[in-house]
């Protein structure tokens, strides 16, 4: 609807995984490495978390773009984990590729070990990635580690990534999984765009859309996205998006800050805190806690104020109004 009146082709913040509009942040590109390492080099399980809409199907995207297009290298990949234990294994085989008619979890299991062995010995590596992995049911995730059992005397047969949100991470902590969380060999913790980041994204995503790279959005502008959107790039997608429409609405070529205040409001997006408040704050609350302190120490503020007075009268006495002497008495007492 927007897209003429700003000179776009298409819509630049589409909430669908175009690998056309990736943009990586230093912590995506640290985690796509590690994923790379992690099943080039045959590490077994991975996982991967973050909060929802930090990018994470987006870098699994990234990855299976990457991985060797030679044919040495197999990939299943489950994107609803909330499946029973013979449909899990079922699923994983036809998405490699293996026909086979419904039977028995114990016929699943011997022909996928079969397949592995096949791919073993041709140089083939196979990799099996579980997205939204938090919603594993117990014994689902309790069968996905039996399946890491699947190896030779010298490589394993079957290499899992997980990915999914911080619950992910809670569940593995349970005493319950202790067996499956010493198997792990990478764990990365996907974190939010910075400001910097989130600037950089919004410019690469209107660049791809068309735009002739005149600024859009005014830095006051992109600020408050950052504030709202806490630099989570689904957010920002949506957060553009409304913003741009309210712009549109108000004829506003160049998006200053009040549209996107107006499109936060709507979506309920808190501004959060400022970085700019953060030392007045701290300094704030140091200097309340130091007040308590001295409050039962010395029973109040009666003694607090006496001492404060003397020191006062002390000092006229020794110095009178000669605020020459004062004046260096301090410099040579902080000097």
């Amino acid at each position: 609807m927007y897209e003429s009146f700003y000179g776009l082709k298409e819509n630049p913040f589409k909430v669908t995984p175009d690998p056309k509009f990736l943009y990586l942040g230093e912590n995506h590109k640290e985690a796509l490495a590690q994923l790379l390492y992690g099943v080039k080099e045959g590490k077994g399980f991975i996982v991967i978390t973050g909060e929802v809409g930090a990018g994470k199907t987006t870098l699994l995207y990234s990855l299976l773009e990457r991985v060797d297009n030679n044919g040495h290298m197999k990939t299943a990949f489950l994107f609803n984990p909330k499946l029973e234990v013979n449909d899990f294994i079922l699923y994983i085989l036809r998405d490699l590729g293996v026909k086979v008619r419904r039977s028995t979890k114990g016929d699943y299991l011997q022909a996928l070990h079969g397949y592995l062995l096949d791919a073993y010995k041709q140089g083939k590596k196979v990799v099996l990635i579980v997205d939204e992995a938090q919603g594993l049911k117990p014994e689902l995730l309790e069968e996905i580690r039996l399946l890491s059992n699947l190896e030779t005397a010298k490589s394993k047969l079957l290499q899992i990534v997980l990915v999914g949100q911080p619950e992910l991470n809670r569940t593995l902590l349970d005493p319950g999984f202790r067996q499956l969380k010493q198997r792990i060999n990478l764990r990365y913790h996907l974190t939010p765009l910075s400001e910097k980041e989130t600037k950089e994204y919004i410019e690469k995503r209107l660049r791809i859309a068309g735009s002739n790279g005149g600024a859009i959005f005014t830095p006051k502008a992109i600020r408050e996205i950052y504030r709202r959107s806490k630099g989570i790039p689904r957010v920002i997608n949506i957060l553009c998006d409304n913003t741009l429409l309210t712009a549109y609405a108000l004829d506003q070529k160049v998006v200053d800050v009040k549209p996107v205040r107006e499109a936060g409001k709507d979506l309920k997006l808190g501004r959060g805190i400022s970085t700019a408040w953060i030392w007045p704050l701290g300094l704030l609350v140091a200097a309340g806690a130091l007040f308590f302190v001295l409050w039962h120490m010395v029973g109040g503020l009666a003694p607090i104020y006496n001492f404060v007075h003397r020191s006062f009268q002390v000092a006229k006495e020794i110095f009178g109004n000669n605020y020459a002497e004062l004046y260096r008495f301090f410099q040579s007492w902080l000097g």
